[in-house]
């Protein structure tokens, strides 16, 4: 179908002038509204302006400029509909059979935090999304195009044959809708940002990696980044070296980050399948990592690794003689990135984002036919809460004591950690039975040969029954941290005061499923 007459109105104007040249080459007449017109006759490329077509001028400061019966019949013709086309000709309407338009930039000016709701309301585009509807649902007859990196196919298809394929009209109908939908989406969300759990949720997705496959190979994969979040896992993300990122790789390096995000001063994260298995603190990053991998060096094999503080020459040596699936971190030595250099299949990442984490975003989580949405658990507990129900604590076991607090917020239900000091010795995760992910978390403390004997314990929920602390007890544990809350809490409080041990109730739990 050939291609005479394009209506460009673009708010992006990058790619406009070679674009529109090469449709004028080819014998497209060129409709321009406004600023597009202009920039058009400021590149020397021939161009009708809009309102010769409409016969009105911008109307009411630029709201009103393509609602114009004689714009919106000639994309909507359809024409293979005789009657169409005999009212397009009774009105004196011509067919319009490419629809170039992009978007006022809605989303990033309300991601300015001093933007003033006027300023914003004028950015709610009304006449672009309705030419784009217009165009994408006649697209068998028009070509809708809605971003400059869909030039060069289009014209390419043009010159070739005369015409734009019909699958490549469908896909740019379907992008088209992405487009007016995100958009809709993200004015609903502003306008009703005052609303916890609206009505109706329209989060927004844009596809960043296609992923080779799922969490199993027979499963289809790609990464998407939320519309309009200050960051995200991959955000200012720059891979240096290694294969393609996983799935899973991208499912555990976010579980490092958030819980890596908590921990002040040098911190190691090490995650394997979504949990912690090694995590530390220290007075420098290579004790840090040193730390982290003897927490339980045989799951840190192929694990995920992510650190807070630049990776040194020395922590690089280290590294490259280890198999890590990915590693993340906020800079490299020269020395160090020459040394993983070795390891092609480590996927090296270096993090140059610098803005402040916000913890706003909701945390949502697919199930059958259907989403459910909460508030992030990333708010820290307050301490005036939390309360000594028996025995001593000081400055120092406080310490430890939330240290494996923090962690085992980030370890799945029914989760229990053991530490000692700033150092995780026993993780017990996703266990049916919190008795039983004591008994997991002490034999593997105790099989990778960490010393028991005066450690302390976080439960992400309360005990049950005095059983599970009774077990950390008799292995030497100190002190717990717990929420509390249980109809025995009496019991398990008599069996901790009667080993002289400490606990710690937080009136908070931290489930994580």
């Amino acid at each position: 179908m050939t291609i005479r007459r394009a209506l460009l109105s673009v708010y992006d104007k990058t790619g406009l002038a070679p674009f529109a040249r090469q449709l004028s080459e080819l014998g497209v007449e060129l409709i321009a509204s406004g600023g597009t017109a202009q920039a058009l006759v400021d590149e020397g490329i021939p161009v009708t302006p809009l309102e010769e077509l409409t016969g009105f001028g911008e109307l009411l400061g630029h709201r009103v400029v393509s609602l114009h019966p004689a714009v919106h019949a000639g994309i909507l013709a359809r024409r293979d509909v005789p009657d169409d086309l005999a009212q397009l000709e009774g009105h004196g309407f011509a067919p319009i059979d490419l629809v170039c338009v992009n978007l006022y930039p809605f989303q990033r000016t309300i991601g300015r935090l001093d933007v003033a709701w006027e300023d914003a309301i004028e950015q709610i585009d009304i006449g672009g999304p309705t030419l784009l509807r217009a165009a994408a649902k006649n697209h068998a007859h028009v070509v809708p195009l809605c971003r400059p990196a869909d030039y060069e196919q289009v014209v390419e298809e043009y010159r070739m044959h005369a015409d734009v394929s019909p699958a490549t009209r469908r896909a740019l109908a379907a992008r088209a809708f992405q487009a007016t939908a995100s958009l809709d989406g993200a004015v609903a969300a502003w306008l009703g940002r005052e609303e916890t759990f609206p009505e109706t949720f329209v989060p927004v997705f844009d596809r960043v990696l296609e992923l080779s496959y799922g969490e199993n190979p027979h499963q289809r994969a790609a990464y998407y980044a939320q519309r309009g979040a200050r960051t995200h896992v991959l955000a200012r993300v720059e891979q240096l070296q290694g294969r393609a990122l996983s799935f899973n790789n991208i499912a555990d390096l976010s579980a490092a980050r958030l819980l890596l995000l908590e921990l002040e001063g040098a911190a190691a994260v090490i995650v394997k399948h979504g949990n912690p298995c090694g995590v530390a603190r220290a007075e420098t990053i290579e004790e840090a990592y040193e730390l982290a991998r003897a927490a339980d060096p045989v799951s840190a094999y192929g694990g995920v690794v992510a650190v807070n503080r630049q990776v040194t020459d020395e922590l690089g040596r280290v590294l490259a003689e280890q198999f890590v699936e990915v590693l993340h971190a906020p800079g490299f030595s020269d020395e160090a990135l020459a040394r993983l250099a070795g390891r092609e299949t480590t996927r090296v990442l270096a993090d140059n984002e610098r803005r402040a984490f916000v913890t706003t975003e909701r945390d949502l989580r697919r199930v059958l036919g259907g989403l459910l949405v909460q508030d992030r658990d990333a708010d820290g507990d307050p301490l005036d809460a939390m309360d000594v129900v028996c025995g001593d604590s000081d400055a120092g076991l406080w310490e430890e004591l939330l240290f494996a607090w923090t962690v085992v917020k980030h370890v799945d239900s029914n989760a229990i950690v053991l530490a000692r000091g700033s150092q995780t010795i026993g993780v017990g995760a996703g266990q049916m039975s919190r008795v039983d992910a004591v008994r997991l978390a002490i034999d593997k403390a105790r099989a990778l040969g960490h010393e028991l004997e005066g450690a302390v314990l976080a439960s992400d929920a309360f005990f049950p029954f005095a059983d599970g602390p009774q077990l950390a007890l008799d292995a030497g544990i100190r002190a717990i941290i717990q929420p509390g809350g249980s109809k025995r809490d009496g019991e398990v409080t008599d069996a901790v005061r009667a080993a002289g041990a400490t606990m710690v109730h937080t009136g908070r739990r931290h489930f994580r499923h």
